[in-house]
């Protein structure tokens, strides 16, 4: 199983981006897949999950600037990111929860997420 995304970009800020994640080696609907993001030295963070129902939650920090795509059959993802600051600079990575996730933790939990992309890197500059 592999999650892989792509999309990342230096931007300057105000600007937008479109992240996505396309997973192969999984035929069933993931439970629930997550954008999450890094910065070296710092925890990684919830961006924001979507459910297999397609229900969204957003972290409070992207709230009005983000969305997170539909949750397609064929497991894809995407995030659309406008309005981008310096402090959204970051390595964002996908997450899916899938049998053996830990789907009990919050949404915006790590621990949750049992499959993870590689990250692509998002640069926004004054």
């Amino acid at each position: 199983v592999q999650l892989v995304e792509s999309g990342g970009n230096s931007v300057q800020a105000g600007g937008s981006l479109t992240l996505s994640c396309a997973t192969s080696g999984y035929a069933s609907r993931w439970y629930r897949m997550a954008w999450f993001r890094q910065v070296p030295g710092k925890a990684r963070e919830g961006v924001g999950t979507i459910t297999k129902y397609g229900r969204p939650t957003y972290a409070d920090a992207v709230k009005g600037r983000f969305t997170i795509s539909q949750f397609n059959a064929d497991n894809s993802l995407t995030l659309q990111m406008d309005s981008l600051q310096p402090e959204d600079s970051a390595m964002y990575q996908c997450a899916a929860a899938g049998p053996g996730s830990e789907t009990w933790r919050p949404l915006l939990d790590s621990r949750g997420y049992n499959y993870w992309g590689q990250g692509t890197q998002v640069t926004v500059s004054l």
